[in-house]
């Protein structure tokens, strides 16, 4: 991994380790709050002793500076920061040191292309980016992915920053977006400072206000199935479950399919 790009992800581990002590309080982890607390959170000492590890050892992680701490104590520090199984993932993919080239956009195998236009149900593959790569004519019709520029055919970008795709979320559009920004949280950090998600993460900051708040919240999901809701123009309101799959070819590209979702969950016996 070059320098520069190391760099950056060992901030992006300190940013994400700071998030996570500030949103602890004194009260939860038993400790009692004693002199009066100019920051919110936790003290960068009352994690190293949750955690167990040395106190000038844990700033220099926070701190951005060059550390490989072991597994052993990633897990320890996702204890005393009580992480969730994603944000626990995301700690260690932050540590885990490896050589990467540039980003580059994917190619979509003919295969699977031929499988997501063979569909009914609308589909798309995106890429690491979160980048359209490929969409069939159902999935045309409700996000109108074909009527875009190459460089807007982004899930982030249709989503936080076109407002004709906004629309479609109605009042549900800043919850469904802020979900997606911590999913992408998990993606973007471990590829914190190529030029590629520099430039992404320009263009959302420009074109969505909401965005710079949600994205310094530093918050991590994983990313799962689910429900949307889209007023769609002609159709009306569409009540639709998605699932996401990993391509055996390139586990870089992820299939999304919708399907008319039932009007209450169907709870599996």
């Amino acid at each position: 991994m070059a320098g520069a790009q190391q760099s950056e992800l060992h901030t992006e581990l300190g940013d994400f380790l700071r998030s996570r002590r500030q949103k602890l309080t004194p009260k939860q982890m038993g400790i009692a709050a004693g002199r009066r607390r100019r920051t919110p959170g936790l003290r960068r000492e009352e994690v190293a002793e949750l955690a167990g590890i040395g106190v000038d050892w844990y700033i220099r992680l926070e701190q951005g500076r060059s550390v490989s701490p072991s597994v052993t104590t990633i897990d320890a520090l996702a204890r005393a920061l009580r992480l969730s199984k994603a944000e626990h993932a995301h700690l260690r993919a932050l540590t885990r040191d490896g050589d990467r080239r540039p980003f580059a956009p994917e190619v979509v195998p003919p295969a699977i292309w031929r499988t997501v236009e063979s569909l009914n149900q609308p589909a798309y593959v995106t890429g690491r980016r979160w980048d359209v790569l490929v969409w069939n004519a159902a999935a045309e019709d409700i996000f109108g992915f074909g009527k875009l520029p190459e460089a807007d055919r982004n899930v982030l970008i249709c989503v936080l920053a076109n407002p004709a795709t906004r629309r479609l979320f109605g009042a549900g559009w800043a919850d469904e977006a802020r979900r997606m920004v911590a999913q992408f949280r998990a993606t973007h950090d471990l590829w914190a400072g190529d030029p590629a998600f520099r430039e992404l993460l320009a263009r959302l900051r420009a074109g969505c206000p909401e965005f710079e708040g949600w994205w310094g919240a530093h918050d991590v999901r994983s990313v799962s199935a689910g429900y949307k809701l889209i007023k769609h123009p002609r159709r009306g309101q569409l009540r639709l479950e998605y699932a996401s799959f990993q391509a055996n070819d390139d586990p870089a590209l992820k299939l999304v399919i919708y399907t008319e979702a039932p009007a209450k969950p169907v709870v599996a016996r």
